[in-house]
């Protein structure tokens, strides 16, 4: 008798993924394609299809269920893709009935975020909290919330919108405002601070990898950058501490790979900043899944709405 397995999809602007997964977390198979937003949703889809069909063909696995973790906004128990700013064109698109009607199996959505928080709190650093906040800090930056032990979406699938917060009267324009934490902590906002500050020597916005480099060899624009980044950063850090009082932040994306630019500056600002009983409690930490975190994460949605994870 075959094992019970779950098919993720990970939906992202630049690549997409589908992952062969065991409902206790492990990646047995995965394969990717660039999604290239610009031919439109039908086109993606029908890669989607194709790639789900290839993995459920020649699975070893009994397979439960489909799982998507896309980016937000989303109506996330109708599975409605709401114009994602990463997924142009996929406007109220109904994602959950096509795969259903495509495929007839049980099909799970999750915004990324929430997935994310997931996946570390079944998986990674998040084991054995009750409270708990996970930063996706890649392209954009969002949030995913474990409150009180279980996953948290508010009124209207929205709460953990954290890089909508406006931490400055100015700043990089990210999320539909100058000024967000976004625009000051997320790739995209910290390669257009650099723009913002030095427009003589970034006219356009850097690329990341070019810049960071740039500050570890000692370019002092680019260590101004990331000081200025990491301000914001760490004040947002307090802000989210003080208001939920989590256990644990976990940072994925730029928070496990600007340890040094980043994260241990942005640290000492929340050590200034948070009230002394929240920071007390909340250890900020890298993803412990690594890179793997949007395989994992991809599973997230099948392990908790459809309540497969008991079956480990």
């Amino acid at each position: 008798m075959k094992r019970q397995g779950i098919l993720g999809l990970d939906i992202g602007g630049t690549k997409t993924a589908v992952v062969e997964g065991t409902t206790d977390g492990k990646v047995v198979r995965r394969t990717q394609f660039a999604t290239n937003v610009e031919r439109g949703f039908e086109a993606v889809f029908g890669d989607i299809v194709n790639a789900i069909e290839g993995k459920r063909r020649s699975s070893g696995l009994e397979i439960a269920a489909l799982s998507v973790s896309v980016g937000g906004p989303l109506d996330v128990l109708q599975g409605i893709v709401l114009s994602p700013p990463n997924l142009p064109g996929w406007d109220r698109i109904p994602l959950k009935q096509l795969l259903v009607e495509q495929f007839h199996l049980p099909v799970f959505v999750e915004h990324d975020g929430n997935a994310g928080a997931l996946a570390e709190w079944y998986f990674g650093a998040g084991q054995g909290t009750r409270s708990m906040i996970f930063l996706t800090m890649g392209t954009g930056l969002g949030a995913g919330l474990i409150l009180d032990g279980r996953l948290y979406r508010g009124a209207s699938d929205v709460a953990g919108e954290v890089g909508h917060i406006r931490i400055a009267e100015e700043g990089p324009f990210c999320y539909g405002k100058a000024g967000s934490l976004e625009g000051y902590a997320s790739g995209t906002g910290i390669s257009r601070l650099a723009q913002m500050l030095f427009p003589g020597r970034w006219p356009e916005a850097p690329d990341m990898i070019a810049l960071s480099d740039a500050a570890r060899g000692g370019d002092a624009d680019a260590h101004r950058v990331f000081q200025t980044a990491a301000q914001a950063l760490g004040r947002g850090l307090a802000m989210m501490a003080d208001v939920l009082n989590p256990e644990r932040i976990v940072m994925g994306g730029l928070g496990m790979r600007l340890q040094d630019l980043l994260v241990e500056p942005a640290l000492r600002i929340f050590a200034e900043e948070a009230l002394p009983r929240a920071a007390a409690v909340c250890r900020i930490v890298p993803a412990a899944l690594g890179e793997s975190i949007g395989d994992v994460a991809s599973l997230c949605a099948a392990l908790d709405q459809g309540n497969l994870l008991k079956d480990t």
